[in-house]
């Protein structure tokens, strides 16, 4: 079955007869997640309420957890590239460009809606699988290119540092922002305030 005929099934019975796209399934699923609880919740349930198959669910998300992290991860996409066509003499300060790129490619009145709603949503161990894996994907990634900068391996003292103290200052700026509400400004300022002296002390070495 085709989405064209998933959207026009959609209609039929209710369901929403719009394009699919990964904003309208991150959308239906928080609905969901709302409603029942992210563990009640299924795949099936979510392409049923966007009204697209479930083939079409894994078109754009790997799995359900997936969902709740289609801004963020839009907004990092760029950072291996923005790494790999760095040309600045510097790791460290390479590394806090790409970060901050990141931040404003954020769209600012995005907030994570399964952190900001964790609770009621009854997300749980999902969220904190989720947000490792993202947090260790982006850390190999800061780790290989520091690496590549300064001739040593990926897990060697230093890549490893840097990769984590950057991203941990990144994390700890981005946590600030969401839980700081309507006061809050853009995400890149957080993350400059937080990368600043991690990188200057970093690059002092």
């Amino acid at each position: 079955m085709d989405d064209g005929e998933d959207q026009r099934q959609g209609a039929r019975r209710g369901g929403r007869p719009r394009a699919a796209s990964a904003q309208v399934l991150a959308d239906a699923a928080a609905e969901l997640f709302l409603e029942q609880g992210y563990g009640r919740t299924t795949v099936d349930q979510i392409a049923a309420r966007a009204g697209v198959s479930r083939a079409t669910f894994f078109n754009y998300f790997a799995a359900k957890s997936d969902v709740m992290w289609l801004d963020l991860d839009a907004a990092v996409h760029d950072i291996p590239s923005l790494l790999a066509d760095s040309t600045e003499p510097s790791p460290v300060r390479a590394v806090e460009a790409a970060l901050l790129a990141a931040a404003r490619e954020h769209d600012p009145g995005r907030v994570p809606w399964a952190i900001g709603q964790a609770d009621v949503m009854h997300v749980g161990e999902a969220l904190v699988e989720s947000v490792a894996a993202r947090i260790m994907a982006q850390h190999d990634t800061i780790a290989r290119f520091v690496a590549e900068r300064t001739g040593e391996w990926p897990g060697a003292l230093w890549p490893q540092t840097v990769a984590g103290a950057m991203l941990g200052a990144a994390a700890a700026a981005f946590g600030v922002w969401v839980r700081d509400g309507v006061r809050r400004g853009p995400l890149v300022e957080y993350v400059g305030a937080a990368l600043t002296p991690v990188a200057a002390g970093l690059d002092a070495r």
